[in-house]
């Protein structure tokens, strides 16, 4: 286990982030100082839970800006890093992939950087008192590419990414375990299926259908809907997370999946009958499922064999995707002003 320190988590306002940081205030003794720089995937309300915490620390700032980094880190001491911050959503990334190499690559690049020039007085020669510090870069199974009917994404398969955001995710890879076996950095890094939970941005698919459904819109389903996604919950790609960075190997990559594979229309009409039962209206919200042209390079299959971390640090996720949406659900009906 690590010694008590102080964590930065970076993207900690956004959606699997803010989860983290809960999470681990909720369950541990960590101090945390979560950067931010709120653009439209940050959100500070995600945070309001825990905002005058003892432990919680926030400050507004851009991964990009290598100077307020330096200074950051001189402050803070930071020994620990979790890295979620990036620009992850897949049409944006087509639409605009600039704002993705500069926060996903550049942004990945600044952080190792600092953590570098703070925790190292050379290659290989971490400082006495960062001899437990760690950077656990958080990715995605998407830099694995596509997958057919049958198969899964291990740790060794070769990446292939088919996306501006991909591909972006994919050179932070490279660059995360260049500074690892170039330098000694102690690194770990994980790639997690599809998740979804609550304080995902309004953009995303399940928050999409449940939005479109509960405003009586069309709900938008890609092609023919067949496109198979395993899906995460996201306290379980937390726990995962925190169980990597406190007891996973250096330079190695841990897979994080759910092992819920489902296919979209069944996201659809699974999210519709929940609906139909806690918040019923006189047809079936089934009757609003749309379908639209398929996204350009649209990967027809993600499935992650999360195997090598179940067996060597004893992870399991804990909600199958039924139970975990019918919660999500819950959620966002609560907080019908989130969206």
């Amino acid at each position: 286990m690590l010694k008590k320190g102080k964590v930065l988590v970076t993207g900690g306002a956004g959606f699997i982030g803010s989860n983290y940081v809960i999470y681990l205030l909720e369950n541990f003794n960590d101090s945390i100082v979560v950067l931010d720089k709120l653009t439209y995937a940050g959100d500070i309300r995600n945070l309001k839970t825990v905002e005058n915490h003892p432990n919680y620390q926030f400050i507004k700032g851009d991964i990009c800006d290598a100077p307020f980094l330096d200074q950051l880190f001189k402050e803070h001491q930071f020994d620990r890093i979790v890295h979620f911050a990036a620009e992850s959503h897949v049409d944006n990334s087509i639409s605009g992939p600039g704002a993705f190499i500069e926060t996903n690559i550049v942004g990945t690049f600044q952080l190792l950087q600092a953590a570098y020039t703070l925790w190292m007085n050379g290659p290989n020669q971490l400082k006495d008192n960062f001899r437990h510090a760690r950077f656990l870069h958080v990715s995605t199974d998407e830099v694995y590419g596509t997958l057919g009917a049958t198969g899964l994404f291990t740790e060794e398969t070769p990446y292939a990414p088919n996306s501006p955001y991909s591909a972006s995710k994919a050179s932070s890879d490279m660059i995360v375990r260049s500074y690892f076996h170039t330098y000694g950095l102690p690194v770990v890094t994980t790639n997690c299926s599809n998740n979804y939970g609550p304080h995902q941005h309004k953009e995303k698919l399940i928050p999409t259908i449940i939005r479109k459904a509960l405003t009586g819109g069309s709900i938008p389903i890609y092609g023919d809907g067949q496109n198979v996604r395993d899906w995460l919950y996201v306290i379980d790609h937390c726990s995962g997370i925190k169980l990597v960075l406190d007891k996973g190997r250096q330079g190695e990559t841990y897979n994080i999946g759910g092992r819920n594979e489902r296919k979209n229309l069944y996201i659809a009409q699974t999210i519709c009958e929940l609906l139909d039962d806690l918040k019923p209206k006189s047809n079936s919200y089934k009757d609003q499922i749309t379908f639209v042209s398929d996204r350009p390079g649209h990967d027809f299959r993600y499935a992650i064999d999360a195997s090598k971390l179940e067996e060597e640090l004893g992870w399991k996720a804990k909600e199958t995707f039924e139970t975990g949406i019918l919660k999500t659900i819950k959620w966002y009906l609560e907080n019908s002003d989130r969206w």
